[in-house]
């Protein structure tokens, strides 16, 4: 599924400020290779229903069985052997016995001492690696996870490492059969140790998708196969927000466009961001923020949510709205079911203007009956132009003001509001009164001045 880079900013998916990303939210690995793999799948969210099943089963397998993963192999010990591939050891005994063993460590002490510690964290990984394969033999393997263990399966099977099988501790080694595995996997073996990092990489991943789930009573969702977009969610929320409140959205081709108004803070962004996180979930064959949610396979999301001027370049805050318009206009005219997310159409132009230009995306898109839109706007009074479109929905959320203080209630209700609170609160916070006293408190400022240079 395309999720472009603007998409990823928008939707907080990766963010400057780590605590903020989802990313950070989800990342429970234990080691730096299972982050890098996390990350990797995170900027590539499967186009296929089967992939998607897949990592659904795989993640639920784990899921159950978070108490018994295998903890044997640790950042560390991938760290230690990363590093004694990398170094350059003096040359070992092609065939070790006692005595040139003995002579290594004699001539060679600070070689020897890395090789011997080193072989110590790549024991730990095989055996490590016997604990996860026995892991997972409890479960019916999918197609995506047996590929990966098959391939540290064959590498323990390796008649070379034979030796290692019926060892329980690091410390039964002789010291020349730990200059002869020293050797196997600094040369020969080499590349089966990259491969090994890989599969734990993998593992890791998944790990810590499943954990995640868990720990963030995410629901798996459930696909389906049809030809037309559609969304159908209760109960769902915005994970990164402490006190989330649910809310219930069905969206299709019969009604495929929400027209979504509102005071500012009263939870427009919020939903926007929480269908784009959960389908963008869905997509990793991770849970999703709601009690159930079923939706369609989508070719991509596309948001225009933080438009920035762009000062180099000259371009103003409205051209670059224009031009993510067109973008997204030319990316959805495949036919492809996509999923368009756009927050506060036109802020960057006076508001006939920006009136005008959003009628007539708005008009040109719903007619695009592959996709899905949310579009947030403050432009009230183009809603009732829109009443004569079919397929569009009109949600509001409302704001009370109670004893002089703003009450948001982030339930989504049927209509447009009819809010108009941004003169108020510029009261609240007593704009209003410092504007108004601008004059009083020089001609004050000027009679203290005065006062004190008497």
């Amino acid at each position: 599924m395309l999720v472009d880079n603007i998409t990823l900013y928008d939707l907080s998916i990766f963010h400057r400020e780590d605590e903020q990303s989802l990313f950070n939210k989800i990342d429970h690995t234990r080691t730096n290779a299972g982050k890098a793999e996390l990350k990797k799948k995170f900027t590539r969210p499967y186009s296929d229903i089967h992939d998607i099943l897949q990592v659904q089963e795989i993640l639920s397998f784990i899921g159950t069985r978070l108490d018994v993963w295998p903890s044997r192999i640790t950042n560390g010990t991938l760290l230690v052997i990363e590093k004694f591939l990398d170094d350059n050891p003096d040359a070992m005994p092609e065939q070790p016995n006692p005595v040139n063993a003995f002579f290594y460590k004699w001539l060679h002490p600070a070689d020897h001492a890395m090789i011997k510690f080193s072989m110590q964290q790549l024991f730990e990984c095989i055996k490590g690696f016997e604990a996860v394969h026995a892991f997972f033999s409890a479960c019916q393997r999918p197609k995506m996870l047996d590929d990966a263990l098959q391939q540290s399966e064959k590498i323990l099977r390796d008649h070379r490492l034979k030796g290692l099988q019926s060892l329980q501790t690091f410390n039964a080694l002789s010291p020349a059969e730990v200059l002869y595995f020293g050797r196997i996997f600094h040369g020969e073996m080499a590349n089966d140790l990259q491969t090994l990092m890989g599969v734990y990489g993998q593992l890791d991943a998944w790990y810590a998708m499943a954990k995640a789930n868990k720990e963030l009573d995410l629901q798996l969702p459930h696909f389906t196969d049809g030809a037309e977009p559609m969304i159908s969610a209760k109960g769902l929320w915005h994970l990164m927000l402490k006190e989330p409140v649910g809310y219930d959205l069905e969206m299709n081709p019969h009604a495929n466009f929400i027209f979504l108004t509102g005071a500012n803070m009263a939870g427009k962004t919020t939903l926007i961001k929480a269908v784009g996180l959960s389908t963008y979930l869905a997509h990793l064959g991770m849970g999703v923020a709601a009690k159930s949610m079923k939706l369609s396979l989508f070719e991509g999301i596309l948001s225009n949510i933080t438009v920035e001027d762009n000062l180099i370049k000259g371009e103003s805050y409205f051209f670059n709205e224009v031009r993510r318009i067109r973008e997204t206009i030319t990316r959805i005219s495949d036919g492809k079911k996509w999923l368009i997310l756009i927050d506060e159409l036109f802020k960057g132009t006076n508001i006939q203007d920006a009136m005008k230009c959003s009628l007539t995306v708005i008009r040109g898109l719903i007619n695009m009956r592959n996709g899905l839109f949310i579009l947030s706007t403050h432009l009230y009074e183009i809603g009732d132009a829109l009443k004569d479109l079919p397929s569009i929905s009109f949600k509001y959320f409302e704001t009370h003001l109670t004893e002089n203080e703003l009450r948001f209630s982030y339930q989504l209700k049927e209509g447009i509001s009819q809010d108009r609170m941004g003169y108020l609160i510029l009261q609240k916070e007593g704009v209003v009164s410092l504007l108004e006293n601008i004059g009083k408190n020089t001609n004050i400022a000027g009679e203290n001045n005065n006062n004190i240079s008497g």
